[in-house]
């Protein structure tokens, strides 16, 4: 009598475990296909990456932004770089405190030893002659962040990041 009662109760945690999982993992965990070739040749077009949800990004992150929060259209980005949720994939340059880099002074109205304001970051593209970015919109809200890249599920072709 007891090992059923113990197969019954296992069985239940084991279906507990199969509704709980995903809803928390949806909440925690974001999968993003990359659009455009702003962030060549680490994460080409059709690169799709897995994003830990959480504002929290420090230099040298690679984020996912809110593309309507970084860059209202029309003028903000080029057809067809956001996704269809529009989201935006770019790298941390700079953080508050942080040194403004040389390349966004004029973008943030800056002088050339500037430090960059709280609660806003710089966000670069890693190819910079197919980026729209902070060298165009200035700084970004902190708050933008949806999360940080975790992991490469499935390599672009062409992509320099390994599967």
């Amino acid at each position: 009598m007891r090992r059923h009662g113990a197969r019954r109760a296992a069985a239940l945690a084991l279906a507990t475990l199969a509704v709980l999982v995903p809803v928390v993992a949806r909440r925690r965990l974001l999968v993003v296909t990359v659009f455009g070739a702003s962030m060549e040749p680490a994460y080409g077009a059709g690169t799709r990456v897995l994003v830990a949800r959480g504002p929290r990004a420090r230099p040298g992150d690679v984020v996912v932004l809110d593309g309507a929060r970084v860059a209202p259209a029309p003028d903000g980005l080029p057809p067809g770089a956001r996704d269809a949720r529009g989201l935006v994939l770019k790298r941390v340059a700079a953080g508050a405190g942080d040194p403004v880099p040389a390349e966004v002074v004029d973008a943030v109205g800056g002088q050339e030893h500037d430090r960059v304001p709280p609660g806003r970051l710089v966000v670069l593209g890693d190819a910079p002659e197919a980026s729209v970015d902070s060298r165009r919109w200035g700084y970004v809200p902190a708050d933008a962040v949806v999360g940080r890249v975790a992991a490469v599920l499935a390599a672009g072709p062409g992509t320099g990041v390994a599967r």
